[in-house]
Order: C-alpha cells, then structure tokens, then sequence
C-alpha cells in the first residue's frame, strides 16, 4: 500500500497497528509508530491509545507510559489503556496508583475502567480498595453495572478473601454467564470449598440439561445453556486437590475431553499433580509426568512433586527429581534445600553435607521486598549499604535472642530451612 499510493490515513495505521497489538509485534509495531510521526498523526487520539495498547502487548511499558505522557489531552480510554497495561503486565499496584491519580485529575471512570480496577484489586488481594469500588458503583448514578462487572466483583471478593460476599453477590445475579459460575467455582476451591465448588458446578451443569428452566428457588440460571470452559475445570480440578478427592479428579480430567472436547494445557495437568502429591500418591504423579511430553518440559511440575517428597520423606525419587531439576534450573537453591532436608529428616547427614557444599558454590544473594504503602523495599542477604543496616541488624539480633530463649528449634523436614 506505500508503494503503491502517495498517502496513508490515518485509519489504516489503525488498523494495522491493532494487527501488530494482536501478534504483539515490537519491531514492526515501532516502525508504525514512526510512520504515525512521519504523516504528522501523533496528535489523534485514537492512534495514540492504539499505541499505549501495543506497547502493552509487547510488555514494553516504559514506551507505553511514556507514550500517554506525550499526550497533550487525555480521555477515559486513555487512561483506561494505560491501567490495563500495567494489569496485564503483572504490576496491580501501578494500576491501582494510577486508577487513583485519575480520578484526582476530575475524570469520572466508567464501566470498563472500574473492571480493569478490580481486576488489579484480585491480583494484589487489596479488599479494602476493592470494597472502596463496590461502594462507589453503587452510589454512581449512570454507571452501567453490567454483567463483566458484576463478575469482576465476584472475583475480586473470592480472590481477596471474602467468599462470603462472593457467594452473597451470586446468589443475587438473575442473569449468569460462564465467566460468573467459573469464577464462583474457583473461589469456592480457592477457600479449600471443595463440595461448595463441585455443588455449584453440577448445578451449573443443569442448565445445559433444562436450559428454560430458569427459577430454582433463590437462583435463576438464565434462560441459555452455559458450557464450562478450561478455566471451569482448573477450579473444579483444584476443587478435587484440596478436596482430597481423587478418583473425582481423574473422572473430571477425563470428562474434559470426552464430554467437552476440552484439551487440558499446563495448568490442568498442574493441578493432577497436585492433586496425586496432596494424597501422597507420589509414584502417581511421577508417571504423569513422565507419560507427558509437554509437563516433562515444565518445572513447576516437577518442583510440586520435590515438595511432596520432602513432605512424605521420599529420599530415592527427591534425588532423581531434584537430578531432573538440575536440567532445568541448576542455580535454584531451593529444590536443594529441599532434597537436603529429605536427607536430614532421615538422619543422612553424609549426603545432606554434600548437598549444602553444592549450595554454596552456587549460592547467589537472596533478596526479599516488602511493600509498604505505594513503596517497595528490597532487601539483599549481607547488605550493609541500607542508610538504617545498623538499627535494621540490632533489631534482627534481638529476634535471635527471643527465638533462642523460647527454646524454639525448627523442624529438619522444613522446606525454609536455610
């Protein structure tokens, strides 16, 4: 199209802009936005926030935030783009700072905007602001509480801790989509609800069996059948593992492909594994592993099962999964803390010796953070550059003394033990 017209609109840099945001193509979505200053459109609005988007798609948010910092005027969209940048790059709190600086610059958020909040909420465990949320969409005149809010809402209480007023705001909703009963599944398996889940679940189930049956006591499911998806079965397989629930688990993993045409991913083969490590079924979950290519190559998989091993003193399979580890990730200290404390649990301190020498030739500095307030903190193993590393380590020194005069002595099958 360059070649071939003397002008491009601004529409078509749109276009393809919202093409780069989809594939989430850095190079490409940079030489359109240089196109954009080339043709003299910086200034529109709808290709700037089309610009935030993209740079948010290819997780670069330095060039994201700056871009909305270049605008001369900013609307809701704008700021809503810029807040979800930062949701769905893993940064809730910047989110939240920022959902806040908005509406001290006089801007009125609207129904998407207070969606993408919450969902920041969710992510942080931030019940107090998420609360702060509900309240202000109830005493909003105009704000459409539509049903993808009403379900942020429902996830935000689970998520945050409140299951009570998760379930309270379900049981209230006439109208139900798939999103609403899987996030009220997964709260409920989240809160270690594991017959509240797999009630609600076959409940939701029924309205695929009597879709126009629509009044059932307090509830009303709607009058269209509701289908679970892959994210159902994560919270009805999580349900399973802290349930206890074995053979339920495997009936379900199964149900999802022979009843739903459902292909498990990662995360539906994390939670079988979970689920055979909580029951102690640790040969179990080792052949899982091992029957599939795909969890093989996942680490996660594997560190579930060292843990198990650590817990059931497993010594010959902790070693040969912490071998398989060291493939992975050789320098996380963790899986050989682990193994060393499967060796000390059963008095082989021979080998626990030679784990820990391992350890400290690997060893990197650990470093913790706390937030407090809108500010993190970080914290560094040996770190006397702090402007208050004396009265931080005279603290530390009395917590060592109280620690030692309780008599406290941890337990060698600890997975903390340094």
């Amino acid at each position: 199209m360059r070649k071939s017209l003397p002008t491009i609109d601004s529409y078509s840099l749109l276009f393809v802009l919202k093409a780069c945001t989809q594939k989430s193509c850095s190079l490409e979505g940079k030489q359109l936005h240089a196109l954009v200053i080339k043709f003299g459109f910086e200034s529109i609005i709808y290709l700037q926030t089309s610009l935030i988007n993209m740079y948010s798609a290819a997780c670069n948010l330095v060039d994201a935030h700056l871009m909305f910092d270049q605008m001369p005027s900013r609307n809701i969209v704008c700021w809503t783009a810029l807040i979800s940048a930062y949701v769905e790059n893993q940064k809730p709190n910047k989110a939240l700072q920022l959902f806040r600086q908005m509406q001290m610059d006089n801007l009125e958020p609207d129904q998407v905007t207070v969606t993408v909040a919450l969902s920041a909420c969710a992510d942080l465990g931030a019940l107090e602001m998420g609360e702060w949320i509900h309240t202000y969409i109830r005493r909003r005149d105009g704000l459409n509480a539509d049903l993808s809010l009403k379900n942020a809402l429902i996830n935000m209480y689970a998520k945050c801790g409140d299951i009570g007023a998760a379930r309270g705001l379900f049981d209230t909703l006439q109208e139900k989509d798939v999103t609403t009963w899987t996030s009220m599944i997964v709260g409920h398996a989240l809160h270690g609800q594991a017959e509240e889940a797999l009630k609600l679940f076959s409940e939701m189930n029924e309205t695929r069996k009597y879709p126009m049956k629509n009044k059932r006591k307090n509830n009303d499911y709607g009058a269209s059948s509701i289908v679970p998806n892959d994210v159902t079965f994560i919270g009805v397989l999580m349900a399973c593992s802290h349930g206890g629930l074995v053979e339920e688990g495997q009936r379900q993993f199964r149900s999802m492909t022979d009843e739903y045409g459902i292909k498990p991913r990662d995360s539906h083969f994390g939670c079988m594994v979970d689920l055979f490590c909580r029951a102690g079924l640790l040969e179990e979950a080792h052949d899982l592993i091992l029957k599939t290519p795909v969890v093989q190559e996942n680490p996660v998989m594997w560190r579930t099962l060292l843990g198990a091993c650590s817990l059931n003193g497993n010594v010959e399979l902790g070693a040969q999964v912490r071998n398989q580890l060291l493939k992975f990730e050789p320098d996380q200290v963790s899986d050989s803390v682990a193994l060393s404390n499967i060796y000390a649990a059963k008095a082989m301190w021979d080998k626990k010796k030679v784990v820990r020498d391992q350890m400290k030739q690997r060893r990197k500095p650990g470093c913790s953070s706390i937030e407090v307030g809108n500010a993190i903190t970080e914290f560094v193993t040996a770190d006397d550059d702090h402007p208050l590393s004396t009265e931080i380590y005279e603290v530390l020194k009395h917590v060592i003394v109280n620690v030692k005069a309780c008599e406290y002595s941890p337990q060698p099958s600890s997975l903390n033990e340094c």
